[in-house]
């Protein structure tokens, strides 16, 4: 099993409209790197969902139950998306200010790539931010 961060604008696509689906395709993704990370993310891989631009903060786990296939809101085949399902809400959602202050987190991707919208995650990375943010795990 991988980690992941996913960024999503809250305006855009929120963590409600996530759990209110279960199961939605991340697409949208047109940036080669993260491309790359959606390619390698595998059925069962979770993903930390980060509420971008507004809020700047994580709030939820989802589970990837569909690798990558060809994304449906591109015209080029080569842009993908994988399909997520909700997987627990953080009862603390986690600031990009608390991560910055965290020197646990200190090389965390998502500060060294922070325009980056799929991003690798630690196992270490995952199981000490589920912690701190209370993730309540989906039954």
């Amino acid at each position: 099993m991988a980690f992941w961060l996913i960024k999503s604008e809250p305006a855009s696509f929120s963590w409600e409209e996530q759990v209110k689906n279960d199961v939605e395709p991340w697409t949208g993704v047109r940036n080669y790197q993260a491309r790359n990370n959606l390619n390698a993310m595998k059925c069962g891989d979770r993903a930390l969902f980060y509420h971008s631009v507004t809020e700047k903060r994580i709030v939820g786990v989802v589970e990837v139950v569909r690798a990558a296939f060809p994304d449906p809101t591109a015209d080029d085949p080569r842009w993908v998306c994988v399909d997520v399902k909700a997987d627990g809400a953080f009862l603390n959602p986690i600031s990009l200010a608390e991560i910055k202050a965290d020197p646990a987190l200190e090389n965390m991707a998502l500060l060294r790539q922070s325009r980056l919208s799929v991003a690798p995650v630690t196992e270490e990375e995952f199981a000490y931010l589920t912690r701190r943010g209370q993730w309540e795990k989906a039954q």
